[in-house]
């Protein structure tokens, strides 16, 4: 779409706003389904991180589990939550998931730290703007 007219279409906004107009925004590949999910994905992942920022100690498969009960599950069919059910069985444990985030020498505070940064870039910058755009 952007590139049938780049200057009317500059963002993703009017991306949306044209698909609206035109009844396609909820075409399996229109940009605002695209976009509903993006932000489900990334409220999840925000739940999840601000789950174990609380708590870095806490069961990952249950951090997991409860940030998609919370997030994605109201959205998925039987299917979908079937699917999830195998694949939160392959959640990493907690020591394993923050030795992969880390850095070379980083310690757990230290990635602590930096997902305390990252939750704070992402509530006020990306989600609530993102939000606020699917309920115009």
């Amino acid at each position: 779409m952007w590139e049938s007219d780049p200057i009317m279409y500059s963002n993703l906004v009017e991306i949306m706003r044209k698909e609206a107009n035109e009844g396609s925004s909820k075409k399996p590949k229109s940009c605002s389904r695209a976009t509903l999910w993006l932000t489900r994905a990334m409220d999840f992942t925000l739940a999840l991180l601000q789950r174990l920022v609380k708590d870095m100690s806490q069961n990952m498969e249950q951090a997991v589990e409860e940030s998609y009960n919370l997030t994605i599950k109201p959205w998925h069919g039987w299917i979908s939550c079937a699917a999830f059910k195998v694949a939160l069985k392959l959640v990493p444990n907690n020591n394993t998931f923050i030795n992969v985030l880390a850095g070379k020498g980083e310690s757990h505070q230290m990635v602590q730290d930096d997902i305390r940064s990252l939750i704070s870039l992402l509530i006020p910058l990306e989600l609530y703007e993102v939000h606020k755009l699917k309920s115009t």
